[in-house]
């Protein structure tokens, strides 16, 4: 039997049916919306790394191992995130019902976190004089303007011939154009596009073939060379080319190593990306309820980050030590996954996800077009003229260019008639 045939033997005691050769996690089960549990527990994982990563870079100046660390996370952590991003934003397109998703998924968030960011800083730094500019983004609200931006730009990247080999073009002259300015934060805007253009163009079978056992196992060794690689790099190298915020020039570089250098990030970002997915298990854990609510932990882990720097928590010396740098990563991990606990989404759904029919007006999907039933009687007599293995088609053009006919006349002897769609090329 085939894994599309259902099994009645595997229903359980809620009446849901499973389908033979599916896991038991993606059986049908009645009033419930499936989530894939690698891609939540694939965000989960990439969300922890972000915060680890922020509670590393105060410890970099007095370690060379924790720098390397901060180095190596960096390389991917938000390139994974962002390839998610765009994987599931592949279906995104115009409708207002998904203009509306975006506007108080993403829009509102990030007024309301610019905001919030603003006047956070004036309370915990004692800056009374910091602006609260929504063309400036602050600290982690980047993300959110970034993602808009690039949602509303699929159509056009679903529509390209050459989608990646543009957007790393982009990317390239971005970091050589040093006017850009500040606005939006566009450098990392266009800068981190290439990652979000990526994950539009790939499917499932591409993630699955990077969890084979085969590429796992060979990105052990990749992982230790870049290791080595990003302990070797702490001194020599400038960090600030991770953030993607700044071009070349301002970095103190000559104006082509600029794109040299994005093209080259590019490729160890992806190679990292593809050995971090590798690993990623696939089965529904304690963790993956977690991933439906990674934006929640990453938008309110930042007052804690930023907090600590203020209050002066990484003055005290033992934080340095091995004892201390062990002891601030595990808060960082404990602190963002109890951020993106369902308790903490339903405490902060107000800003995050607000519903705001208010705002809108009512949208009802259109209806598909009715399409032609019937065969005009010029058209059977052409079937039977023409014998009983040939087939004649008859119906009409529909306004958006697709033909809506029937073959008439019989077909391998059996009479019937079958659909026939046409795209018009």
């Amino acid at each position: 039997m085939s894994t599309q045939e259902v099994s009645h033997s595997g229903r359980g005691r809620t009446g849901a049916t499973r389908v033979r050769g599916m896991p038991h996690s993606a059986s049908l089960r009645p009033g419930r919306r499936d989530r894939d549990a690698f891609f939540d527990n694939a965000k989960y994982a990439a969300i922890v790394l972000v915060a680890m990563g922020h509670a590393w870079e105060p410890l970099g100046s007095g370690s060379r191992a924790a720098a390397a660390l901060y180095l190596f996370v960096y390389t991917f952590h938000m390139p994974a995130f962002i390839l998610i991003s765009g994987y599931f934003s592949r279906s995104f397109d115009l409708r207002p019902d998904r203009l509306r998703r975006l506007v108080t998924g993403v829009a509102v968030p990030y007024v309301l976190f610019e905001a919030a960011y603003s006047l956070f800083k004036r309370w915990a730094d004692d800056d009374p004089s910091h602006p609260v500019s929504l063309l400036d983004p602050w600290y982690l609200t980047w993300f959110l303007i970034a993602l808009f931006v690039w949602r509303l730009t699929t159509p056009l990247w679903r529509i390209a011939r050459r989608p990646l080999a543009l957007a790393l073009t982009i990317a390239a002259l971005a970091a050589c154009s040093p006017d850009i300015g500040d606005d939006l934060d566009l450098q990392r805007v266009l800068q981190f596009l290439p990652f979000f253009v990526l994950g539009l163009q790939l499917r499932p079978e591409h993630f699955r073939m990077v969890r084979r056992p085969a590429v796992r196992w060979a990105s052990v060794p990749v992982v230790a060379t870049a290791l080595v690689f990003a302990y070797w790099a702490v001194p020599r190298m400038n960090a600030a080319w991770l953030y993607r915020r700044d071009s070349a020039q301002e970095l103190g570089a000559p104006w082509w190593s600029g794109a040299v250098i994005t093209l080259a990030l590019f490729g160890c970002s992806m190679l990292l990306t593809a050995c971090f997915l590798a690993w990623v298990p696939g089965r529904r854990m304690w963790c993956t309820a977690l991933g439906a609510g990674t934006l929640y932990g990453y938008l309110l882990h930042g007052f804690l980050i930023k907090g600590s720097r203020f209050w002066g928590w990484y003055d005290h010396p033992w934080v340095h030590r091995p004892a201390g740098e062990i002891a601030v990563t595990v808060l960082a991990v404990a602190v963002v996954t109890a951020l993106c606990a369902p308790p903490v989404q339903r405490l902060f759904r107000f800003a995050m996800e607000p519903r705001m029919e208010w705002a809108f007006r009512p949208y009802a999907p259109e209806a598909p077009p009715a399409r032609a039933r019937t065969v005009p009687p010029q058209a059977s007599r052409a079937g039977a003229l023409h014998g009983s293995g040939t087939a004649q088609r008859s119906g009409t053009w529909h306004r958006y260019g697709t033909w809506h006919g029937y073959d008439s006349g019989q077909r391998a002897g059996t009479g019937q008639r079958a659909e026939n769609h046409r795209p018009f090329m």
